[in-house]
């Protein structure tokens, strides 16, 4: 596995200004949700370290749920469209204030379909909070309620997201230079 020094083109957004913006997330779903309990709805993989971090700044009654969705080929570093649930949540969201917790939004296909699905369940209210939006790259529309950090459409890794399943654990956002970076 090559080291990510060898790939890295740019820091974009550093361990300090990441968990900076987290908290005041944070502290913004607890006024907006001040005296209410929530459901924060994880999308697997790249959400976890997301949510653990945001979960820590939101100061009113959290529980937790998880899902997985795939819209990506084998391999794939883009959407082919089709989305998959391919991990459903394990309790009713009927009458529940649900956050949807996303790690990036790019063309917008994949967490579209989640927002409609889960509409379908009755749920209080539904809204969506990201950690990185690439806005250029949308196709469809998606409301997002709260918003990390608008980025450029460039291949981004670390802090939960991936390159081949690996570099999720770093505590930065980096850009990928992709001259230099070949699969093994």
């Amino acid at each position: 596995m090559k080291d990510y020094h060898d790939f890295l083109a740019e820091v974009l957004i550093n361990e300090e200004t990441l968990q900076k913006r987290i908290g005041e997330l944070g502290e913004q779903i607890t006024r907006d949700y001040a005296g209410k309990e929530i459901l924060l709805i994880c999308i697997l993989r790249g959400g976890v370290m997301f949510l653990t971090d945001l979960i820590r700044h939101i100061d009113v009654p959290v529980a937790i749920e998880f899902m997985a969705v795939s819209s990506y080929g084998v391999g794939g570093r883009e959407s082919n469209g089709n989305v998959r649930i391919t991990l459903d949540l394990n309790c009713s969201i009927q009458n529940k204030n649900v956050i949807i917790v996303e790690d990036i939004i790019d063309s917008g296909y994949t967490l579209k379909s989640v927002i409609e699905l889960l509409a379908t369940r009755d749920p209080e209210s539904l809204c969506v909070c990201t950690l990185l939006d690439k806005v250029e790259r949308r196709e469809v529309d998606v409301p997002v309620k709260y918003t990390g950090f608008e980025i450029p459409n460039k291949f981004v890794f670390g802090y939960g997201l991936d390159i081949d399943d690996f570099y999720r654990n770093l505590p930065f956002i980096g850009v990928v230079d992709l001259e230099h970076y070949q699969p093994e």
